[in-house]
């Protein structure tokens, strides 16, 4: 029994180590108190090719410049915000160090700066933090020690305003950060006057992930249930594919699950609605089960689901939820 259930653990790890993602390039500039995303009456996003696996990001943009002046603006390529500490959100969401970034324009790679933003309750307390000299990232091997650093009265007023937890007993602390950790990939870039250029990011995606849930049929009644099929949009047809292969499988319902995201909200920044766009969500595995909100979704290979739109502006961000069944090590 111990042995079945360690490698589901680590199966599961190795799904959350490998997954989630988010971004739409949006003008941005650099704000008092941060980076701040904006509207851009000048460059038009002409078409948007996206393809999101649990492994890789690829998408793939044509902006034009609709102006007859020179537009150099800074571009951001918003990263999907880690949540808050907790014991899951410890285990099963990445750590955005090597994201393994590329950005090419017109086929040339191009550099980019990477910003990082604490964000509590809407609000950007980075520079809250940086001022203690407390890491922004709590999954950074060094958060724990920089944070024990801090003046004790210092580390008080943050737990007195929320910022952390202290866990801790016996006199022991054991401090969980409240705040989320927003990732910003960050790049200057020249637009010629009535001219298009275009823009291609690859990247291995951040991570969400968690062993088992709410999908159960036992657990459909919950609330917990409710958000997760308000969220990905999960129909009874989906539900009873789930019922259906958990019945095939060695250990029942048990199963992983993988979140991938992707902000897609910022395209709307630029001028007009994006003039095509495409989606391309690939599961990886022709077992696996998938769901997000989409209209005109469609089925492409055993794996890949497609959606087409036409002057699309979009209203929400995308959630991805795909089931990974774990099976015994033992036959």
């Amino acid at each position: 029994m111990f042995r079945f259930f360690a490698t589901v653990l680590a199966l599961t790890l190795e799904l959350a180590a490998t997954s989630s993602s988010r971004a739409n390039d949006t003008a941005a500039e650099t704000a008092l108190g941060g980076l701040a995303l904006k509207q851009s009456d000048s460059i038009s996003m002409d078409s948007e090719d996206l393809y999101i696996s649990p492994e890789r990001v690829r998408v793939k943009y044509r902006f034009t410049n609709i102006t007859d002046e020179v537009v150099e603006t800074v571009v951001a390529f918003p990263l999907p915000d880690i949540p808050p500490y907790s014991e899951e959100n410890k285990t099963y969401w990445a750590n955005p160090v090597d994201l393994k970034f590329r950005t090419t324009i017109d086929r040339k790679p191009v550099s980019f700066d990477i910003v990082q933003q604490a964000i509590f309750k809407g609000k950007d307390v980075t520079a809250r933090l940086q001022t203690l000299k407390v890491r922004l990232n709590y999954r950074d091997p060094a958060f724990e020690a920089a944070l024990n650093e801090a003046p004790q009265a210092e580390r008080k007023k943050l737990i007195t305003e929320g910022l952390l937890k202290d866990e801790g007993v016996g006199g022991q602390h054991s401090y969980e950060p409240q705040w989320s950790l927003r990732t910003i990939v960050t790049r200057r870039q020249t637009f010629p006057p009535k001219t298009t250029v275009s823009v291609e990011h690859e990247y291995a995606p951040l991570a969400g992930g968690s062993l088992a849930g709410y999908l159960s049929a036992s657990q459909r009644k919950t609330s917990e249930f409710k958000e997760k099929q308000r969220k990905y949009c999960i129909d009874r047809d989906w539900l009873a594919s789930f019922d259906r292969h958990a019945g095939k499988t060695e250990a029942g319902d048990a199963y992983g699950e993988i979140w991938l995201g992707y902000v897609l909200t910022t395209g709307a920044n630029w001028k007009g609605p994006i003039g095509e766009f495409r989606l391309v969500v690939d599961k990886g595995k022709a077992d696996r089960l998938v769901s997000f909100c989409a209209d005109g979704v469609k089925k492409i290979s055993d794996t890949q689901f497609e959606v087409r739109q036409k002057n699309f502006t979009p209203r929400k961000d995308l959630e991805i939820l795909i089931v990974e069944w774990l099976r015994s090590a033992d036959k």
